[in-house]
């Protein structure tokens, strides 16, 4: 929910938004509170069942040797994701099932293991009954079951089929249950105004679809802890991006000082709400505090979604691209060149790391921002040119916009728009032109709505299919 902060100021429409009586006495927290450093968000519990029995020979089962080779399996991806706990057990009907259902929880979803013949429809009675997110794994050759899954998905189930003899799809499985319960354990930080979509900056609707609470700040709250921060700690992340970046071009050093300032207060408020994202409303009315250019980079580069102009749709699409996949994305304005059969997206910030917090950064200049006469320090990220990518934007938290596309072009120096910019190759400009936003954005007229899109490396159309069948959104392919 929204604490400290009706609907109507929420959703930002109304003109004393940003005033003293916005926000309740419940943020006004003791310093022993404020100072607590965040808790690590508990591991994803996923109940896996071992549907049906195996056999001692080759049949339409999986055979006895076979399931201590799942069991090494699951217990591999427990140690790779690191915040994913399975409860395992086998079961071959309903009442077999219903226990482990029980043992794991109300809120864990279900990775369905095909082991035997005719047991799969049986298991999933509870499973559908309770209405809780389900993917079925189904070898060939392990039982005739394949053919239910997408039945119980038409039918209103979410419930998705990965039927493959690749054992490494049981991890993309686990990455895209584990969405589900980290969703409704996450907080994100909101400095309004909120704007995008209805249903996004509803945070009623918010709390029921996605599970996630929202947590609003003044901006007053922000501007003390950019008075607070640590000098020291402020000129060493400062030193840090001007020493790393391969050239400062138009900011001073005060511009890059008071933007490093800006970024230890986003840590801060990050820390004290324990939150897992943070979107900040009107940034460009933010250049007297520092742009939050840099710290958004600097949050994005951790695993933390940082997004601007309040966007909320684009928050909700970082968060879920967050936890399935651990990738940052790059949030921006998009623009077309059918000359080219491409897709422009720009911004004023993005993230350095985005093949995640263990990837290798991308290099950048220090630019000044060009909407506003080049004052502020902002990052222009070079991204890596040949990267496949998908460009997408949960809107209404009913429709997922996707496309896919390949890197051709980065500019060595932004001239025009927004300083980061990547320029990638679609597979029909034209169309893509025509069917911008699907059909399903046809209800606003807002640009920062109808423009943003988010990128990420890599195609992950195929697990965003999967992962829409679990949250029970609607995937609108854009081009």
């Amino acid at each position: 929910m929204c604490y400290g902060c009706t609907r109507r100021q929420f959703l930002g429409t109304s003109t004393s938004a940003l005033g003293a009586g916005l926000f309740a006495a419940s943020y006004l927290r003791a310093d022993s509170e404020t100072e607590r450093p965040p808790e690590p968000m508990p591991k994803a519990r996923i109940c896996a069942i071992l549907t049906g029995r195996p056999t001692t020979g080759r049949n339409w089962n999986f055979c006895e040797e076979d399931i201590p080779v799942i069991h090494r399996h699951l217990g591999e991806i427990e140690e790779k994701l690191g915040n994913v706990e399975f409860v395992v057990g086998s079961a071959n009907n309903a009442a077999e099932a219903a226990p482990l259902l029980e043992q794991a929880g109300p809120e864990a979803p279900v990775l369905a293991i095909n082991v035997g013949m005719w047991a799969l429809r049986s298991v999933m009675e509870p499973v559908l009954e309770q209405q809780r997110p389900a993917a079925v794994f189904a070898s060939p050759g392990t039982g005739h079951e394949w053919m239910y899954p997408f039945r119980w998905q038409r039918r209103g189930a979410r419930v998705t089929l990965l039927p493959s003899s690749d054992w490494r799809e049981l991890e993309r499985a686990a990455r895209l249950l584990r969405v589900v319960p980290l969703m409704r354990r996450s907080r994100i930080v909101l400095v309004p105004p909120a704007r995008g979509t209805a249903a996004a900056c509803d945070p009623e609707r918010v709390k029921q679809k996605l599970g996630v609470d929202v947590v609003a700040v003044p901006p007053d709250r922000f501007d003390e802890h950019f008075e607070a921060a640590d000098d020291a700690a402020v000129e060493a992340e400062a030193n840090r991006w001007i020493e790393e970046a391969r050239q400062v071009v138009e900011p001073s050093r005060d511009d890059v000082l008071q933007a490093a300032r800006a970024s230890m207060a986003l840590d801060q408020i990050i820390a004290e709400e324990r939150a897992q994202a943070i979107t900040v409303g009107g940034c460009l009315g933010w250049l007297k505090r520092g742009f939050p250019c840099l710290g958004f980079t600097r949050l994005r580069d951790r695993g933390i979604p940082a997004v601007c102009e309040g966007d909320m749709d684009s928050l909700w699409t970082m968060l879920l691209f967050q936890y399935a996949f651990d990738l940052a994305g790059f949030q921006g304005n998009n623009y077309f060149d059918t000359a080219k059969n491409a897709c422009w997206t720009a911004h004023c910030t993005g993230a350095l790391k985005m093949d995640g917090p263990d990837g290798e950064p991308a290099p950048y200049l220090l630019r000044g921002h060009s909407e506003v006469n080049n004052d502020g320090a902002v990052p222009e990220v070079l991204y890596r040119v040949g990267q496949e990518i998908t460009r997408a934007k949960l809107v209404n938290l009913e429709h997922m916009l996707l496309s896919t596309g390949k890197i051709i072009e980065v500019p060595e120096k932004s001239i025009r728009a927004c300083r980061t910019q990547l320029c990638t190759e679609v597979k029909d400009a034209e169309k893509m032109v025509h069917n911008w936003g699907g059909g399903v954005l046809e209800h606003t007229e807002d640009a920062m709505t109808l423009l943003h899109r988010v990128v990420f490396y890599g195609d992950h159309a195929s697990s965003i299919r999967h992962l829409a069948r679990l949250l029970d959104i609607e995937m609108v392919e854009e081009g």
